[in-house]
């Protein structure tokens, strides 16, 4: 070959590998999401199996005799009607169905389809228990493609009172392994169905908490492997009839749920008995779930008990079961710890424990669970931070703010119990911060003024940040047998400053304080003064570690944002070891955590496009003493803190060059076939 052709070759060979990711990224196939593996999979593989699946049930009918059937209707996502047998539409659709009704006067469901569960546990002499279960058995009959009906084989009494609420619940799952790999819930699809078997319109529903405000954290709600994906299907089958047998426990859904959440905090589990159940053949353990918002925010109902017809049901008909579930520690039947009286049904309930009554921590629902941090006898804290001077590279800055309470009356801050001014910079990636006590700060025309010790860098440049931080010890029920010493925190504020005379550029925002707090509710960190994730990042930046509270000799651990929380949130399913020490020693180990959602979500956390590559010029290198890698690129960190294997590590060294940095992007970034998002698609 001549050297003439060879060259030709080459170059055609390097043009095809520089042009490949942009071949390999093609707009999302229409109907997915970009966040949806459909949306990368061929267009002719798409357009033939139309991945996912869409059931409803169109009516349902209880004949004299007992006999329920439901019409039901299947489709793709388009709603191309799917044939069930997989012959005619690719891939089999499996569904089971269950029944119940609401007994006339009550508020719970309990089901017409059950079984017998026996103790599976080896050794376990338990007896066999009923429990609520799906239909089996039934017959299928098409009507038309994608149009069933599903007689049961379980059939209602013939005294089965026709005036009452009934529903059908149906779980639907198309097998699709056949042509690509997808998570089981992907092909999943759920439906619940009410009806009043004689015609009439239904009147009596149970709707206390809505799958979507689930969702919240679980991204999404799956159960038992992933056929079950709402709360509207699992409160058909947790009735108060379902016991486990291996246990004895109850698996109605308000009992069930409420433990699980209570989880570490349940005070059975205190007292050393942990909260697990028996299912399929292995022990499921509750016992060490930490609610995302602390022990504190279970107290705060509406968190779940939201954008639902019966949300605030919890406080108007309090019942023993829902209330000891979380309470586990109380003996209805002989009065332990219930002020020594017994209570053999739910009918008295409401006669102490009413919706609210005159005081906070009193016997109502919402005294009983008041928040100490939020109670209304506290002044309340509020900062704000209104101007800095002397802000040139080399100076001392001076900061103005105020510090006022609830009513707008200005606080001693020399009486304050904490009170600090934090700054850093530049804005553009903070390097470090200095922290410094200004509760001494002079009054200045209304306002504190304080002058910091600590000079800027003589080549800063830029604009910088100060934060401020602080609280105040409060005594609440003071002189009463509820009397407690409360922090009254204030809410952290970040103010920006230009230190070379530019247009002042605040800090970058990757995230918001609302997306946290769709599962954390309230952030209350270090103590709870630090509540602000724009805060958080102030001190949490590339280069701060935890070595200055490490013993001496000790490897430290990077606690920069980034690594912090995405760590944090991997948990569980971290490779290696992430124990960070904190404040007075504290021994803090995040290998346990287990996340309620799906991290591949990037926008669970993150606003859209702010995790892109590539990121932002001049962000600095991060330190990372006891990874890998010791010293890892912004986007190397990013990705390696859950992604935290050595080969992930070697990879992000190999694509790093000493000189000109990291070359992630090449094949990671928007228009790349292994983008971000493509890489992390569901």
């Amino acid at each position: 070959m001549s050297s003439k052709k060879l060259f030709l070759g080459a170059a055609i060979v390097v043009l095809a590998v520089l042009l490949m990711p942009l071949a390999a990224q093609k707009a999302p196939n229409a109907g997915y999401s970009k966040h949806e593996k459909a949306a990368y999979l061929d267009q002719n593989l798409v357009n033939f199996v139309r991945p996912g699946v869409k059931v409803k049930i169109a009516s349902a009918a209880i004949a004299k005799d007992g006999t329920i059937t439901a019409r039901v209707n299947i489709t793709d996502p388009k709603g191309l009607p799917l044939d069930r047998d997989g012959i005619t539409t690719p891939g089999t659709v499996s569904m089971s169905l269950i029944a119940a009704y609401i007994p006339a006067g009550q508020k719970q469901y309990l089901s017409y389809t059950t079984n017998t569960a026996k103790a599976s546990q080896p050794g376990n002499t338990n007896p066999s228990q009923i429990q609520a279960a799906n239909d089996s058995g039934g017959i299928w009959t098409k009507n038309a493609d994608g149009d069933y009906t599903y007689t049961f084989k379980t059939k209602a009494p013939t005294t089965f009172d026709a005036t009452v609420t009934h529903a059908i619940g149906i779980s639907a799952r198309r097998d699709l392994s056949e042509f690509l790999t997808q998570e089981e819930w992907a092909q999943v699809s759920n439906d619940v169905y009410n009806f009043v078997p004689d015609g009439s319109v239904v009147k009596v529903t149970r709707s206390i908490v809505p799958t979507a405000v689930c969702n919240n954290c679980h991204d999404p709600m799956i159960g038992h492997g992933g056929s079950r994906t709402t709360v509207e299907l699992c409160i058909l089958c947790h009735t108060p009839q379902t016991i486990n047998p291996d246990t004895k426990l109850s698996q109605d859904m308000p009992v069930l749920i409420h433990k699980i959440h209570m989880g570490k905090n349940l005070p059975s589990v205190k007292a050393g008995t942990p909260y697990r159940i028996w299912h399929r053949g292995k022990w499921s353990d509750f016992s060490e779930v930490g609610f995302p918002s602390g022990v504190n925010e279970l107290k705060t109902c509406e968190v779940c008990h939201q954008k639902a017809p019966q949300a605030g049901v919890y406080a108007t008909a309090p019942s023993r079961a829902a209330c000891g579930s979380c309470h586990d520690n109380v003996n209805f039947a002989t009065g332990e710890n219930h002020v020594n009286l017994p209570q053999v049904s739910d009918n008295q309930c409401a006669n102490c424990h009413r919706p609210s009554g005159e005081t906070e921590f009193d016997a109502s629902i919402k005294g009983g669970h008041t928040v100490a941090t939020r109670s209304q006898q506290l002044p309340g804290v509020m900062f704000e931070i209104t101007g800095v001077d002397n802000a040139k590279p080399g100076q001392k800055p001076s900061v103005t703010f105020t510090v006022r309470d609830k009513t707008g009356t200005s606080v001693d801050i020399a009486k304050m119990d904490f009170l600090n001014l934090v700054m850093t910079g530049s804005t553009l990636d903070y390097n470090g911060y200095v922290s410094e006590d200004v509760r001494k700060a002079p009054v200045v025309g209304g306002q504190f003024v304080y002058t910091f010790n600590a000079a800027l860098p003589a080549a800063a440049k830029g604009s910088y940040a100060v934060g401020i931080e602080g609280f105040k010890n409060v005594t609440i029920n003071p002189g009463t047998v509820k009397s407690v010493v409360v922090r009254d925190v204030g809410f952290n504020k970040v103010f920006y400053f230009p230190v070379d005379g530019a247009k002042v550029v605040a800090r970058r925002q990757i995230v918001t304080q609302a997306l946290c707090a769709t599962c954390h509710d309230k952030l209350l960190l270090h103590g709870g003064i630090r509540q602000s994730v724009e805060y958080c990042v102030v001190c949490h930046n590339p280069t701060v570690t935890d070595a200055g509270v490490r013993k001496t000799g000790d490897i430290p651990e990077s606690i920069n944002f980034k690594t912090l929380i995405h760590k944090i949130h991997t948990g569980s399913n971290l490779t290696t070891d992430f124990t960070v020490i904190g404040h007075g020693g504290s021994v803090n180990n995040y290998n346990g955590v287990g996340y309620v959602g799906d991290r591949r979500s990037c926008e669970r956390c993150h606003l859209p496009g702010t995790y892109d590559l590539p990121l932002p010029d001049g962000l600095i290198n991060q330190t990372t003493p006891r990874d890998y890698l010791t010293t890892q690129g912004p986007a190397t960190a990013a990705c390696l803190s859950c992604h935290t294997t050595k080969a992930t590590a070697a990879h992000a060294a190999t694509m790093t060059s000493p000189t000109l940095g990291e070359a992630c992007d090449a094949c990671h970034g928007p228009n790349s076939g292994s983008s971000v998002v493509k890489a992390h698609a569901r």
